[in-house]
């Protein structure tokens, strides 16, 4: 069976990101990244995707965790890239609704080739401890242009900040673990009428 694992660097005037992922894992995260909130977002991602996941971020978090946190998400969708190839076999489509007490949230995915993201959550503050919840969607809009995926996210109801964003990254995790999936009846075949992704 193929490896379907990659490991990335990124190294920026603002950040120095080494990422490593195993999509074909047991749901490992080992992560440090100095944004604890974040850090438990991409926990859910890892135990929810099955993946083995490894981060190590130095950002210039004196400033503000913007860098920091878009940079996780470029250099993660780097890795999820290169860790699919060619994405022969995959299922490539794939969606998740994901409850947490009165929060649910939607995520829809498409392994495309094509970076898209539809974002679509209000959160009734403006932070859940130290994390600026405007930074959810500067990950997302980062991971989604490096990894080449389309990527719909809708929070459908919650009252909760810190339920609302968490729905969400698990229900990331669930539905690019059904997407990136190796689907039998597809062995060895590029899920593209196109023939490529």
């Amino acid at each position: 069976m193929m490896t379907r694992s990659a490991d990335v660097k990124r190294d920026t005037k603002e950040t120095q990101i080494k990422v490593s992922i195993n999509l074909d894992g047991s749901g490992k995260a080992d992560l440090n990244i100095g944004i604890p909130f974040l850090e438990h977002m991409l926990e859910q991602i890892a135990r929810h995707g099955m993946f083995d996941l490894s981060i190590e971020a130095n950002g210039d978090l004196e400033i503000d965790a913007h860098h920091t946190v878009e940079d996780v998400g470029i250099t993660l969708g780097q890795a999820l890239t290169e860790a699919l190839g060619d994405k022969r076999g995959i299922r490539r489509y794939a969606n998740a609704y994901v409850p947490l007490d009165e929060a649910l949230s939607r995520v829809v995915i498409d392994c495309s080739g094509r970076p898209g993201l539809e974002y679509h959550a209000e959160y009734p503050r403006a932070r859940v401890g130290d994390f600026d919840v405007d930074l959810i969607y500067e990950f997302f809009q980062g991971l989604v242009n490096h990894a080449m995926l389309t990527v719909h996210i809708d929070s459908i109801r919650g009252r909760n900040a810190h339920h609302i964003a968490e729905t969400i990254f698990k229900a990331f995790g669930r539905a690019l673990r059904a997407a990136v999936e190796l689907d039998p009846k597809q062995e060895g075949v590029i899920p593209s009428t196109k023939g490529s992704l």
